[in-house]
């Protein structure tokens, strides 16, 4: 570990958001930020976070005023959380997979006043300003209209500001069931630092490198990979893109100990050939972290077998809620669980009927509002209202699940994604998870399509491993397969054969996009 700090002075920097000050006063020279298009110091990063404060303040925004970032893994997304956190601005990162009129949207929705997009994202960024915007800044090249952003850094000066006040952010959803919302909160979230024992993560200071290998515009990524290491003064290390063999070599290379990762991830390292698997050196790596999307319980076996007893699965939304945490060993027990419901956060299971769901049964799962941190989404009471209960103090996102009598949470699904055959309600993501387990199989999505008699017909769309090939005889054995694992009724009637599975980059399977093409013409509830 690094010298011993005063507790009262992190908790007052961390107040204020200004812990990168401190590890720019004892570590100066330490690798703040590495990514395949530069770094930062840790000395660097505080001053350009400083710098870029002092743009933001001579551009006439203060604290409450919104931020649009449009950036990939590079330094200076990095860069922009940090300035945004000592200003008391809203930082909203946009996902630059979107359309330029999806990117536009969300700039106008979030009423940004500032956008900083980065020139690999040229056109969703002059498709996206507005009147509003009182800065505009391109990140590593030009875009007509925009300032130079390292040039406006140059022009101010390194100080601290003279009054910092604590910024948020305002991610938005996935908009999976109609336009994304930003989800608001008037104070923001202070995450103090995880060192030592007594922290999920566990950070050393001198030493540790946080791997960032999804997109740090994903609430998930932007909070595990690059807040809290940030906050931490912990070593963060950037993918752009995930590559499984790249991330061996990442690992390898800054000696990798914290990772954040969802199944989709997990399920193309266990696809690579075993040679190549072993051929990198990870036993620098203690804290391998996942959620987001539910993981095939025996895809999380194979790489606790691979890894060790080093995987941690969450359980939340980017709304807030959950506290559902499951390490290895207690995974391995209740295989498939993403931890126990623990009462003191308020988590409820709740049937179609509006009464708690005993052990069992399936219902939606509705978190606790945050008091301290409760969010609305911005701009939208309908979509607030309709997601709460009980006048507020609880809240779903739509996901089902179940617990057993030990109390553990089992996912089964969304409610958008229920099938309904026969009055019946189907959850596909249990079907996914037996399917999955196949020998043949890579990927797998199982939908309802239109079905004459039932309403709906169970469908499963199937991305083969290599050396395997679509045929009516692969898929009659998958049928057979399903049906030795599963209720009859749960056994999908027809396979599909697909190339790949489309999912978000937060490894959710897009149920919708598949789905689509058996619907056109026809109407469903979703």
């Amino acid at each position: 570990m690094d010298a011993p700090v005063d507790a009262g002075v992190v908790a007052e920097l961390a107040m204020k958001g200004m812990l990168s000050s401190l590890y720019a006063a004892i570590k100066p020279d330490g690798i703040a930020v590495v990514a395949p298009r530069g770094k930062r110091t840790f000395a660097e990063l505080h001053a350009g976070a400083n710098r870029l404060a002092a743009a933001l303040r001579r551009a006439g925004l203060g604290p409450g005023d919104h931020i649009a970032l449009l950036c990939p893994n590079t330094p200076e997304f990095v860069e922009v959380l940090a300035a945004n956190l000592r200003s008391g601005t809203r930082l909203t990162p946009i996902n630059w997979h979107l359309s330029p009129t999806e990117v536009a949207y969300i700039v106008a929705d979030c009423q940004a006043k500032a956008f900083i997009a980065h020139a690999d994202f040229a056109a969703a960024a002059l498709a996206s300003v507005t009147d509003r915007l009182q800065l505009k800044l391109a990140i590593g090249g030009a875009i007509e209209g925009f300032g130079d952003y390292a040039a406006a850094l140059a022009a101010e000066q390194p100080d601290d500001p003279p009054e910092p006040v604590h910024g948020g952010t305002m991610m938005y959803t996935s908009g999976t069931t109609g336009r994304p919302k930003g989800v608001f909160r008037a104070k923001p979230i202070i995450v103090p630092p995880a060192w030592g024992p007594g922290t999920l993560k566990g950070y050393e200071r001198n030493g540790d490198v946080n791997l960032c290998c999804g997109p740090g515009y994903h609430a998930a990524p932007l909070a595990f990979d690059v807040t809290q290491p940030l906050n931490a003064g912990i070593t963060i290390a950037l993918m752009e893109k995930f590559d499984p063999e790249a991330w061996l070599k990442a690992v390898e290379a800054h000696r990798v100990t914290h990772v954040h990762m969802v199944s989709t991830m997990f399920q193309r390292l266990l696809a690579l050939p075993e040679a190549v698997r072993r051929k990198y050196d990870l036993s620098s790596l203690r804290f391998v972290l996942h959620g987001a999307a539910p993981t095939p319980p025996e895809v999380k076996r194979a790489m606790i077998e691979w890894l060790g007893p080093i995987l941690y699965e969450y359980y939340a939304a980017s709304e807030g809620g959950g506290n559902f945490y499951i390490d290895s060993a207690e995974w391995l027990a209740k295989p498939g669980s993403v931890g126990r419901l623990d009462p003191a956060f308020g988590t409820r299971i709740i049937g179609e009927d509006g009464r708690d769901c005993a052990p069992g049964e399936i219902g939606a799962i509705y978190f606790q509002h945050s008091p301290v941190a409760r969010f609305e989404y911005f701009n939208d009471p309908g979509k607030t209202q309709e997601a709460t209960l009980d006048g507020g103090t609880h809240f779903t996102v739509g996901d089902m699940g179940y617990v057993d009598e030990d109390g553990y949470l089992f996912l089964t699904g969304r409610t958008a994604e229920c099938i309904i055959s026969g009055g019946v309600n189907i959850y596909p993501q249990e079907i996914d998870n037996e399917l999955v387990k196949h020998p043949a199989v890579l990927d797998v999505c199982t939908i309802g399509v239109p079905d004459d008699e039932w309403g709906e017909a169970v469908k499963s769309v199937v991305s083969l491993r290599d050396g395997h090939a679509p045929s009516d005889d692969l898929a009659r054995e998958l049928i057979a397969f399903a049906r030795e694992r599963l209720a009859h009724y749960k056994t999908p009637k027809s396979i599909d054969f697909a190339a790949d599975i489309p999912r978000s980059e937060a490894g959710k399977v897009q149920r919708r996009q598949v789905r689509a093409p058996y619907w056109a013409g026809r109407v469903k509830q979703i």
